[in-house]
């Protein structure tokens, strides 16, 4: 599992956005890094786990209609 370490004002959304190009993955980001999740806005220096990403298949439909 690789690290990521913050940038003063780093949140979540924006990491999220910065490694795996969606916001949506925040989740995945967060459920790896449990102990840091009291934290809305990061400091400078902090190191988060970052998960991989399990591989979706496009069916070109929304996840809901699956």
């Amino acid at each position: 599992m690789e690290t990521y370490t913050t940038i003063q004002g780093d949140m979540w959304d924006s990491i999220a956005y910065r490694l795996y190009g969606n916001e949506k993955y925040v989740g995945d980001l967060m459920k790896a890094n449990m102990e840091w999740l009291d934290i809305f806005i990061f400091g400078a220096g902090t190191v988060l786990m970052v998960p991989e990403l399990a591989v979706e298949e496009e069916t070109g439909m929304p996840s809901w209609r699956g």
